[in-house]
């Protein structure tokens, strides 16, 4: 029987065969291969009785290691301008890890009826990036983030706060995902997602909460990235061969095209500042780190 993995939790692999859910553990050989199970696997297993085995994991379009998903054809990233305000490095940092993995980016902007966003939403807008504005609290701009989400498995991210789980709510109320509240002292949420799920919705769309953006390693991603880095920010494409020199890390050097896109108003400032902070935090890395 064929199914998707649902949810992983303490050795069971939740299998979604639709038909049901079938609760499974994984064949041994597994571990002596090194290879786990992860939510999102498209997983050949066999049943017996209430319980069943996973025998084979299908070929995996992405692996996210930290948290442990597979198969995101679109990161959907919540961010806020309200409290919590959401650092924009955060998103540079998530679509570029994106870009690595070959999957879609989505902004949503939630929040919006306490701040637009509007600096926001013009940095993403001059850079390409897909976004939607939304209000948990309203309704505002959900049926539009739920059609971008229509057929396509997302994972949700975002840092603590910024109203996941009152999203999933709001796309589903049958979620009744747990709400954690807003400490307006810190300016910073509860932590009230504690494992990776994966949920479906009506229309098609599936996708899988995770916790926030804490759990997103940009280490592990070291060396590729720091290899990849300038391919990862769309925005700086079109000028990408047009540097004086060949090699060009496009942070300080004489004739770098990105630099003049910059001064010129063609690239935000906010975006470079973010790719600086990245490839400052990843050009030590050597071969061995690996």
């Amino acid at each position: 029987m064929r199914g998707r993995i649902k949810k992983a939790l303490s050795g069971f692999y939740y299998v979604d065969t639709g038909e049901g859910i079938v609760t499974c553990r994984a064949r041994g050989r597994f571990r002596k291969e090194g290879v786990s199970p992860l939510v999102g696997d498209m997983v050949e297993i066999t049943v017996s009785g209430t319980e069943g085995m996973v025998d084979a994991i299908e070929p995996r379009r992405n692996v996210f290691a930290r948290p442990a998903v597979a198969n995101i054809d679109q990161l959907v990233i919540v961010a806020s301008n309200a409290i919590p305000r959401t650092d924009p490095y955060l998103i540079d940092r998530m679509t570029a890890i994106a870009a690595l993995k070959n999957c879609e980016v989505l902004l949503c902007i939630n929040k919006s009826d306490l701040d637009r966003a509007d600096e926001l939403c013009a940095v993403y807008a001059q850079a390409g990036l897909p976004f939607v504005l939304v209000s948990a609290e309203t309704g505002e701009g959900v049926e539009e983030l739920r059609e971008r989400m229509a057929g396509k498995l997302s994972a949700f991210t975002g840092n603590s706060g910024v109203g996941k789980s009152s999203l999933l709510n709001a796309l589903d109320p049958h979620f009744s995902a747990q709400v954690g509240e807003v400490s307006q002292a810190l300016g910073r949420g509860r932590h009230t997602t504690r494992h990776v799920e994966l949920y479906k919705l009506s229309g098609g769309a599936e996708l899988i909460d995770t916790p926030g953006f804490s759990s997103f390693d940009t280490a592990e991603l070291g060396l590729e990235l720091k290899e990849k880095l300038p391919e990862t920010f769309a925005d700086f494409a079109p000028y990408l061969g047009g540097c004086r020199f060949v090699g060009c890390s496009h942070t300080k050097e004489k004739g770098c095209a990105v630099l003049a896109a910059v001064k010129a108003g063609e690239i935000s400032p906010s975006r470079h500042t973010s790719y600086l902070r990245l490839y400052n935090e990843l050009k030590d890395l050597r071969e061995w780190n690996k």
